[in-house]
């Protein structure tokens, strides 16, 4: 009996020994979320895509998130007497951001929460609130804020894109 015993014992300490990795990283409890490119079947997933554009600096999968009417609002103080609105087009927004893309080491964009989302058909609008981290070559910078985004669903590839983006964060 004895004897058995023993084999026992050796055996369950060879197994438990056998799966024991004492050099093994622990497993993380929280892994971050993945990040992966989505069918932009709703204006939440084309969202997604632009965080993935931003993090993987992909300028393919962000000129595919834009609408061919695209246009970004944006608040300039230094225009007028105490500041003005002002805008660009879709092709000035894909050569900023291409530029943003080559000369930032770290982009890290999160969408913190939804302020509100409205969708009548092909169309749709949703403000949401943001943190972005630029780290490069000019330096580090932290913009917090919101913006607004007005999306429409293409006929075509039933895909939604960015028509509008007004941005609302402060530098």
């Amino acid at each position: 009996m004895v004897r058995w015993a023993k084999y026992f014992i050796f055996l369950f300490a060879c197994y438990f020994l056998a799966c024991f990795n004492p050099f093994a990283p622990a497993l993380d409890q929280n892994p971050a979320p993945v990040i992966k490119i989505t069918e932009q079947a709703t204006p939440e997933e084309t969202l997604q895509n632009f965080i993935y554009a931003y993090t993987f600096k992909d300028s393919l999968v962000y000129d595919n998130i834009l609408d061919s009417s695209f246009v970004f609002v944006y608040f300039d103080p230094t225009l007028g007497t105490s500041g003005l609105f002002a805008s660009w087009n879709r092709d000035v927004e894909l050569k900023t951001t291409g530029r943003l893309f080559r000369h930032s080491e770290v982009l890290t964009l999160v969408w913190d929460s939804t302020i509100y989302e409205t969708q009548e058909g092909m169309t749709a609008e949703l403000a949401k609130t943001l943190h972005l981290h630029i780290f490069g070559s000019y330096g580090e910078f932290n913009l917090t804020g919101s913006a607004i985004f007005n999306f429409r669903k293409s006929p075509y590839d039933n895909k939604w894109r960015i028509t509008r983006w007004k941005d609302e964060s402060q530098m």
